[in-house]
């Protein structure tokens, strides 16, 4: 079935049009089945099976979230509100969550998973990427792949995310590295590794990380969000598609990473949930790094589903532009993701794309907290 979105105002494509976003206007786009089949003038609009009218507003692709963690169960409330009373974070409630999703049964946990991307389809999310992380054993990390395999693609073994109490560091690594990674890469296409004070240091994630990808599993990054380490530098060394939160840099992590491939993502939700220091786009932009934006959804440090929200906080906090910020959350977390079919609106890309109720891109910093997503089209299918 072919769809006419008629009458589109501004037109978003990070493709071919003007600046960074690739601006059209007074045009409009065919998507025919899954992809985009067309996109000209409104007078030179083919017939189609049936027509949306966009009434001069702004369509823009769909959101590309690449960082979340929605396989668990429970949430950490009462540890938000110890956090705004003045209490630091630590990363220690990684284990309530853990104890949480284990005694959860798959039904709810997959349930939960579900009606969070459900909630991010609403707000423009069309791409998500789901790690693994709260099981930290081998049967519970399984299952949380398999569940969210059900889900999204994009699957991200994260059994690295700490060292489960009682557990012996090295020994946690060679299982990490052996029984549960056999358990776990059938249903992962990447590895990611929590790289920073109090979790795994350089030596650790660099053989968790070697061994994904040897397993053929692709490699991505926590780096850098409570202090500098190595974690940046290593994100580079192994070719990372991604270093993840890069909230501490140092000039070296800075150069490294505009002098590579590997996209800097940024989760301000994170910095806005424990009144931590936002990162620093603007230095990073101005380097020339490739930056993405994602929302790190977790019932601990990020617990939001909104890419709006997130491109709002860059704006205001992180000293990016309104089209930068669309631009990281788009085709940025396309890249970060190694993707070229989304994140960006031209013939033979997936027809994944968002309505707003605004006439301009800029609304959707301009009126934070407002619903501006009129409709969602995933796959061609209005949501």
């Amino acid at each position: 079935m072919s769809l006419l979105i008629d009458n589109i105002g501004e037109l978003v494509t990070n493709d071919d049009g003007d600046g960074l976003l690739g601006l059209r206007r007074d045009v409009a786009l065919v998507a025919d089945g899954d992809r985009v089949a067309w996109i000209g003038p409104r007078r030179h609009a083919p017939a189609a099976d049936a027509r949306i009218d966009a009434g001069g507003a702004a369509v823009l692709p769909g959101f590309v979230d690449s960082h979340a963690h929605l396989v668990f169960a429970g949430d950490r409330a009462e540890e938000f509100g110890a956090r705004m009373a003045g209490e630091p974070y630590t990363g220690g409630g990684i284990r309530t969550t853990m104890a949480a999703t284990r005694a959860a049964a798959d039904d709810e946990l997959l349930g939960n998973a579900a009606r969070l991307v459900a909630e991010m389809r609403r707000q423009g999310t069309t791409t998500v990427e789901i790690k693994s992380g709260y099981g930290l054993n081998v049967a519970d990390e399984a299952r949380s792949l398999r569940l969210a395999r059900e889900l999204t693609s994009e699957t991200t073994f994260l059994g690295a995310h700490v060292v489960p109490a009682g557990h012996d560091p090295d020994d946690y690594v060679a299982l990490v590295t052996g029984e549960m990674l056999d358990a776990c890469a059938p249903y992962s296409k990447w590895v990611d590794v929590f790289c920073d004070r109090g979790a795994f240091d350089g030596d650790q994630a660099r053989e968790i990380l070697t061994a994904g990808i040897k397993r053929g599993l692709l490699p991505r990054l926590h780096a850098n969000q409570l202090t500098e380490g190595p974690g940046v530098q290593l994100a580079v060394e192994v070719g990372a598609a991604s270093a993840d939160h890069c909230t501490h840099l140092s000039d070296a992590d800075v150069a490294a990473l505009a002098g590579s491939q590997t996209v800097a993502t940024l989760l301000p939700g994170a910095e806005f949930s424990t009144r931590s220091p936002y990162p620093d786009a603007r230095r990073l932009i101005d380097a020339g790094v490739r930056v993405a934006l994602a929302t790190d959804c977790n019932p601990g440090s990020s617990y939001t589903t909104s890419m709006p929200f997130c491109i709002a906080l860059a704006v205001r906090d992180m000293r990016m532009t309104p089209a930068e910020a669309v631009h990281a959350a788009t085709a940025g977390g396309a890249l970060a993701l190694r993707r070229d079919d989304v994140g960006r609106l031209r013939p033979g890309a997936k027809a994944d794309l968002t309505v707003l109720d605004a006439p301009s891109h800029l609304h959707l910093a301009y009126r934070p907290g407002v619903p501006l997503i009129r409709t969602v089209l995933h796959n061609g299918v209005a949501q």
